[in-house]
């Protein structure tokens, strides 16, 4: 009897034309769910982003999608995997140097995409140290760091601000140490 073999999912990006990608998210989960291919294509999503728009005084939320014409998808890669979501109606190929052997988000790319990641950047400040802002809104404020936030990659610095003492929650990298 063969063993059956574990394999790690990845994430890859797929494009699409410009509008499908909830019709291939739908079709490729249709799919997975008739061939059975829950192991090897784990999840299919479309990043979205909320964004509050004002319209004749009225507050409207409406979701957005975060990259327009791609699709990311979970999935261990094999060429029957590679066939099946490459010959999607709506996609147009997988993203990388080489169409025919799609290459995963790294680490890196997935931290910054807002996607599951075991990265985390490394500083050389922790809780309770001065630092400086180097970008953003509050650049060249310097202030004490009062939180760190693994998962998320902020830190929270009380800086003082009008008088006041405030605190802000930035990303890691628009922070160093004094």
């Amino acid at each position: 009897m063969a063993e059956e073999q574990a394999y790690e999912a990845k994430w890859y990006v797929v494009h699409t034309y410009s509008g499908y990608e909830n019709k291939v998210k739908s079709t490729l989960e249709a799919v997975i769910e008739n061939r059975g291919l829950q192991e090897m294509i784990q999840e299919v999503s479309i990043p979205m982003d909320e964004s509050v728009e004002v319209k004749d005084g009225k507050k409207k939320v409406t979701m957005k999608k975060r990259f327009p014409g791609y699709v990311l998808i979970k999935m261990v890669y094999t060429e029957e995997i590679w066939y099946i979501v490459r010959n999607t109606r709506g996609v147009t190929g997988f993203v990388g140097p080489n169409a025919n052997k799609p290459q995963p988000l790294s680490d890196e790319e997935l931290a910054m995409m807002g996607l599951e990641s075991s990265w985390v950047p490394s500083v050389d400040y922790e809780v309770g140290d001065s630092v400086r802002i180097i970008s953003g809104p509050f650049a060249d404020c310097v202030g004490r760091v009062e939180e760190m936030n693994l998962e998320k990659h902020t830190v929270r610095v009380r800086i003082s601000m009008f008088g006041r003492e405030t605190p802000v929650e930035i990303e890691f990298a628009q922070v160093v140490r004094v």
